[in-house]
């Protein structure tokens, strides 16, 4: 579960400190008790440089890295690499690949295990006490414990379902106004089963003695035969009318639902589309969908952005050779339709105002991709569809008279033709004052 230290004033969207908790069952088999795990992320200011090691109890931690002694047998503690210490304020600073300015920040990750039995009296998921944690140990063989990541953030971020009030951090579930109305969906159900039992068995009386005299006790069955006397009647308790009142009321109860969550009953598949009257109805039904979709994109839009961010500076960070010198670009997620969508038809409505000339060709190529259309870069898209249009290329020849221009529109180099070479005449007399001679047996 996710625990997140919230300052009483301030920010609170982004803390400083989160925890992510859990118990662990006890394993009998690996003779391991019940225990409590909690993963850390916490930001600080930068601290000497720590190396892994083992405690007078054997329990694995970090120890800060010292020096050699001097001459007079002092030892300092040593930075980590491209750390820089201020002579004046004795605060250690770090040039991260992202930022412009060295930072005082850093984060700390710590991953602890505690007995359950250990912890005595009243404790929370963030006073656990350190002395009786047992430090994990990662892959890399590094200990947990105030592990630097050498990052100025927190990887971690939280996505709210709505957007927060003012000051808060948390959003709002969506079931969480309509809880009310399950339960009453619950209890309807519970007694149409009850009432189903008595209209599938219903209750029969028998009045009259039979003609035999003899009273006994009657089961109904198929093609079983009651006897009953003169004046004898059989009435049997119908309670088929309370049963289809109950259902009536629990389907009431899931449409003020559907209608509280704004999940239309189209969303839902409760309704034969072959009876929607038309594609507009069936879009105007759609109204308190697209709000809810719309106002839940909101949300997390920001954070979306965010999450765009720390993967890039994640992978500067990891020294990955594709991102040597690289610096992060703004980046946001670009949701599709959620909804069927009429591909022919936005097809034909972007064609037509395209030859019209009333959209350019980057709108058109978004409408596609945003319709369904398998586009992954529109920029290529477009750079394709322009390599192959020659006619245009041919006009942009004839109207600009540049034939790099053609070449950067058709994405080739286009040389010009050299010009021809001038034409060398012969030199002497003038053929046509010297008379040609006949040849033999002419």
């Amino acid at each position: 579960f996710y625990f997140p230290v919230l300052p009483e004033d301030g920010d609170s969207d982004f803390p400083t400190r989160v925890h992510f908790a859990w118990e662990l069952p006890e394993d009998k088999a690996r003779g391991l008790k019940a225990r409590l795990r909690r993963i850390t992320y916490e930001l600080g200011y930068i601290g000497p440089a720590t190396a892994s090691g083992i405690d007078t109890d054997g329990r694995p931690v970090r120890a800060p890295l010292l020096s050699e002694p001097d001459e007079q047998g002092l030892v300092q503690p040593l930075l980590s690499q491209g750390d820089t210490v201020d002579p004046a304020t004795g605060a250690i600073t770090r040039l991260y690949p992202w930022n412009d300015e060295p930072s005082p920040w850093t984060c700390y990750l710590t991953d602890a295990t505690w007995n359950l039995d250990d912890l005595k009296g009243p404790l929370d998921v963030d006073t656990l006490p350190l002395a009786k944690a047992h430090f994990a140990t990662g892959a890399d063989g590094e200990v947990l414990d105030r592990l630097d990541l050498i990052l100025d953030f927190i990887p971690v971020i939280h996505v709210p379902n709505t957007v927060p009030e003012a000051e808060e951090h948390w959003g709002q579930a969506t079931l969480l106004r309509v809880l009310q109305l399950f339960d009453e969906i619950a209890g309807t159900d519970t007694d149409s089963s009850k009432a189903s039992a008595t209209t599938g068995s219903p209750l029969i009386t028998v009045s009259g003695r039979p003609a035999s005299g003899r009273q006994q006790h009657l089961t109904i069955a198929p093609g079983r035969v009651i006897e009953v006397g003169d004046g004898g009647r059989m009435d049997v308790l119908d309670t088929s009318p309370m049963l289809a009142e109950l259902r009536n009321h629990a389907q009431q109860l899931a449409d003020r639902a559907a209608t509280n969550t704004r999940l239309p009953a189209v969303a839902l598949g409760t309704v034969d589309p072959s009876k929607v009257p038309s594609g507009y109805a069936l879009e105007l039904s759609l109204g308190p969908l697209d709000s809810l979709v719309g106002s839940m994109r909101l949300a997390r839009a920001h954070k979306y952005r965010l999450l765009l961010k720390f993967v890039q500076r994640l992978h500067i960070a990891g020294q990955h050779p594709d991102w040597a010198g690289v610096r992060p670009l703004p980046a946001e997620y670009v949701f599709g339709p959620y909804t069927p969508t009429d591909k022919a038809g936005v097809l034909t409505q972007v064609t037509e105002a395209f030859t019209a000339g009333v959209m350019s060709l980057e709108t058109a190529v978004r409408m596609l991709r945003e319709s369904g259309w398998p586009i992954d870069d529109i920029h290529e898209e477009i750079e394709r569809i322009q390599s192959r249009r020659f006619e245009q290329a041919r006009y942009l020849a004839d109207a600009t008279g540049s034939t790099k221009a053609v070449g950067d529109y058709l994405g080739i180099d286009v040389e010009p033709d050299p010009e021809p070479p001038t034409p060398q005449l012969p030199t002497g007399s003038n053929p046509a004052e010297d008379p040609v001679e006949p040849e033999q047996g002419e």
